[in-house]
């Protein structure tokens, strides 16, 4: 079995994301990995077509990246500043699809992410990153519900 040197944190800079961070950490100093943090900003190419000018959209998504950036490192400086950090990365895209090709192109060897627990008209309306993630994932991936967590 391969250890785990390279560890994903895909992060949405939420509540969610928080809660996870001891998990993280632990897994990442029981492995002596490397642990990369990504998140993805979602493009809005899909509203093109509704009558919103392209230059707005454009504008609008290069200012949710440079905020993704900014908020990121608060997070890591926040939450993770004792830890093993290799690398934290803003990417644009859809998030599940980035998260496999972060996985492929760096050679992560586990992920590690939050469930949401959507339900009814959120699920529809935004999927599920995690459901896409788990079976697309082409290594092991550990997800953490952060509504079933229990406070020390």
């Amino acid at each position: 079995m391969k250890e785990f040197e390279k560890i994903l944190f895909p992060v949405d800079l939420s509540s969610v994301s928080q809660k996870i961070v001891p998990h993280v950490i632990m897994m990442a100093e029981t492995f002596r990995a490397e642990l990369h943090l990504l998140f993805v900003a979602r493009m809005f190419k899909y509203y093109d077509n509704i009558y919103v000018p392209p230059v707005s959209i454009t504008e609008f998504e290069k200012e949710i990246v440079k905020g993704g950036k900014r908020r990121l490192d608060e997070f890591v400086k926040e939450h993770l500043k004792d830890c093993c950090i290799f690398e934290a990365r803003v990417v644009a895209g859809d998030p599940g699809e980035q998260i496999i090709h972060y996985v492929k192109s760096e050679g992560i060897d586990l992920v590690i992410m939050g469930t949401h627990g959507r339900k009814g008209i959120d699920r529809i309306l935004f999927g599920s990153v995690a459901a896409h993630v788990v079976k697309m994932s082409p290594v092991p991936l550990m997800t953490v519900n952060p509504y079933r967590i229990k406070d020390k």
